[in-house]
């Protein structure tokens, strides 16, 4: 049995990592934390499926910092010479996310995980000026997190170098899918060495993820982190079945009766997030909108208003508020009801977390009886009807609870990670300047590499418990272990 790991020394951090963590107020790390950091320290391309808020972020992060770290201290030694010098550092690490808010969120969280070391990271993401972002990309960073759309742009313009990148993250990777970036990031992965460390990071893994997972791990390990049920069971979810034309009045008599605290609102579209906002502040209640059309400026006020309480409401798409940590939310109301269980997951689990309890309600219009029906079944959970409401229905005769009337639940915690096993390589995956790829003259080896090709991985997706050596290359692969590296780069 594997021993638990109960802090972040335990798991491999040393030095000025520990004592940011420290800093910063971390402890204890999360499970998929406590899964994800030796594996990635190892040098292992890692699959990780996981909510937002089961703290992924460090879980990438940490270890990230420490590799580059350790590499700079090595630099530093007489016999390795005088290392880097100022403005002369490549990008060593990319992130790829899709959204702003989460792009900014994930590069300070570099800057306060890193803060006792020299390492240096930005941001770049589009709507905004970029001139600031050229500057700080002169002056040298380690770490760069970006949006694709942006980074294609600066690359084409010649502001960007990607030729030095060693490791590669992809957050929020069903969420590119959903927004459209996914062709963007597989002409980002052809200006990347090939010799690299790939993680992916993922709420959900539909097709085309999976395959891109496919194309660009290697050898990987899966990390699965179901999300945690006593969160859910935390959150008083109800339902009203209501006529779409009466969820305006529905809307203000719950917002002025019925909710408490902040309160998280979710639409289907830009549009109706506009308009259900009109409505409320013309309602005299403090609200205000979020989505993709409002400017980077305008999204960074009103999310400043909502966190710092000048906002009672907030009016939000999926797309606007995926990614986003807000603390505190106390109510989440689906004015549209989410069209896949994943969605409903996602918004309710906005509330109830950090140990508080919250609240959710769904407004489900007649068209809408097919997306409840899939999430009912999908929770195995029978969502209980609001009371109390002005315009709320009974439950459609067509019961979609009937299969499980107790109201349990299904799942629970999982995890691991295993390594594939049958017959791919890495051709397709790109190669700078056409080169036909193959590590540059003179570049590092992967860390936890086998030495000479990588072709020949495995294609499929392992499950067996992260740390297990149960399908791994037996004894072929040249760990990385804790205090050193490879001879050889």
């Amino acid at each position: 049995m594997d021993p638990v790991l109960n802090k972040f020394e335990d798991l491999g951090l040393t030095g000025p990592l520990l004592q940011g963590l420290e800093q910063a107020g971390y402890e204890t790390p999360t499970p998929i934390q406590a899964q994800s950091i030796p594996e990635i320290l190892d040098g292992n391309d890692v699959l990780g499926a996981a909510q937002t808020g089961t703290g992924k972020t460090a879980a990438f992060a940490l270890p990230i910092l420490q590799i580059m770290w350790e590499d700079d201290q090595e630099r530093r030694e007489p016999s390795k010479g005088r290392g880097r010098r100022p403005g002369r550092r490549p990008i060593r690490t990319l992130v790829l996310s899709p959204t702003r808010e989460l792009s900014a969120q994930i590069e300070a969280n570099f800057r306060i995980y890193g803060k006792k070391t020299r390492l240096r990271s930005t941001v770049i993401f589009g709507g905004v000026n970029q001139n600031p972002q050229v500057r700080e990309l002169q002056s040298g960073v380690d770490t760069l997190v970006a949006t694709p759309g942006r980074l294609l742009d600066l690359v084409n313009q010649g502001f960007i170098d990607l030729n030095d990148v060693e490791i590669l993250v992809l957050d929020e990777a069903d969420h590119m899918l959903d927004m459209g970036f996914l062709p963007d990031v597989k002409r980002i992965l052809k200006l990347l060495p090939r010799d690299r460390q790939n993680l992916l990071f993922s709420a959900t893994m539909p097709g085309p993820i999976r395959k891109l997972a496919d194309e660009i791990l290697v050898d990987p390990v899966t990390i699965q982190i179901a999300p945690q049920k006593p969160t859910v069971e935390r959150i008083e979810q109800s339902i009203c079945f209501v006529a779409q034309a009466d969820k305006p009045r529905l809307l203000s008599h719950f917002v002025e009766t019925k909710a408490t605290g902040s309160t998280l609102v979710f639409t289907r579209t830009k549009h109706g997030a506009d308009a259900v906002a009109r409505r409320l502040v013309k309602a005299g209640v403090k609200a205000a909108a979020i989505h993709g059309n409002k400017t980077q400026a305008n999204r960074v006020r009103t999310l400043n208003k909502f966190k710092n309480d000048e906002l009672d409401v907030l009016v939000a798409t999926d797309v606007a508020a995926r990614g986003i940590d807000i603390d505190g939310i106390q109510t989440v109301i689906n004015y549209d009801t989410p069209n896949t269980p994943e969605a409903y997951v996602h918004r309710i689990g906005r509330t109830g977390r950090a140990g508080r309890e919250g609240e959710t309600v769904m407004f489900c219009g007649g068209h809408e009886t097919k997306f409840f029906i899939a999430i009912e079944r999908e929770i195995k959970l029978q969502i209980p009807v609001a009371t109390g409401l002005p315009g709320c229905q009974p439950r459609p005769l067509q019961d979609p609870g009937s299969g499980d009337k107790s109201g349990s639940r299904s799942g629970g915690r999982s995890g691991g990670g295993g390594r594939s096993g049958g017959g791919r390589s890495r051709s397709g995956t790109g190669a700078q300047g056409g080169s036909g790829g193959g590590a540059k003259p003179g570049g590092r080896r992967r860390r936890g590499r086998a030495e000479g090709s990588v072709s020949g991985r495995g294609s499929t997706v392992g499950r067996k418990s992260a740390g297990s050596e149960a399908g791994k290359s037996g004894g072929s692969k040249k760990n990385r272990g804790r205090g050193g590296r490879p001879a050889s780069r």
